[in-house]
Order: C-alpha cells, then structure tokens, then sequence
C-alpha cells in the first residue's frame, strides 16, 4: 500500500468512528504529506481575514472564510466560493483554528459534491493549553508544517 493510499485509508477510518458525512479526517502532518502526494490537492483554509492576517497564512492555500469577520456571521457566499476557485473532483482539505469551523465546511462541500473532503483535526493552532493560549498543543504551525505571518 502506497503513503497517499495508506493516509487516506487511516483519514478514512477516523471519520467513519466519528461518524462524518465526508471522507475523513487528517492529522496535520497528514495533510502536509497529502499535498506533496497529490497534486492537484487543495487545501481550504477557512478562517477569518483577519486570522489570516494576524496569526498566519498557509502558504498557497485557498482562503474562504466560513465565518465572516466581524461578527462571526455564517458566510453565505462559501458553497459559491468554494464552486469558484476549488474543482468538485479534487482532493479538499479544510483547515480552520482548531478543527471545528473545517467540520462545517467539509460537511458543506460534501453535501454539494465535493467527494473527496477532508476535515484537518487540531487546525492551525490546536487547542488551548493549561494558560489559554493555542499554539502549543497541537495544530498546524505546532507541527512545524510550512506558515507565514504578515
């Protein structure tokens, strides 16, 4: 069994026991790995501008927010967004803060035909440690996987 097959197998049994409606479920590192394996893959991150901004960037990743800043507002243009800029056909994977707003987004795209969706688990900064502040457990950027600040 080949790397891309074996990490889309484990994704796939860790959405399966969480009982998502789409393909499955990576680890960060996973989806790093995902995106050197397939080309053609797309990584959807879905925070808000100004966490683009401010806490950092994902470089040639597609950003459409899920919720829109101010507010936190539902964006309701995201299933057009995500029309436009991502093919229906490709590998998808959504990546928020911490792995809860990618959920939405990878249940959205699945129900409108997006097959091969994927949730990124921990997100871009993982959770809160004992102090409040993310970034030190688990995540994207904890992971040392490829970011930039503006």
């Amino acid at each position: 069994m080949g790397k891309l097959t074996e990490i889309l197998t484990l994704a796939a049994e860790r959405g399966r026991a969480l009982e998502r409606p789409y393909q499955g479920e990576l680890t960060p590192t996973e989806a790093h790995a995902l995106l050197q394996l397939a080309p053609g893959a797309r990584l959807v991150d879905v925070r808000t501008r100004a966490e683009w901004d401010w806490v950092g960037r994902v470089p040639g990743a597609v950003e459409i927010e899920w919720n829109q800043y101010p507010g936190g507002v539902r964006n309701p243009n995201f299933v057009a967004e995500l029309k436009r800029q991502v093919d229906p056909e490709a590998l998808v994977l959504f990546l928020c803060r911490s792995g809860v707003r990618s959920i939405g987004a990878a249940n959205a795209a699945a129900e409108v035909g997006y097959n091969n969706s994927y949730n990124i688990l921990e997100g871009f900064e993982g959770d809160k440690d004992a102090n409040g502040h993310r970034g030190n457990i688990g995540g994207w950027r904890k992971a040392g996987l490829p970011w930039i600040q503006g």
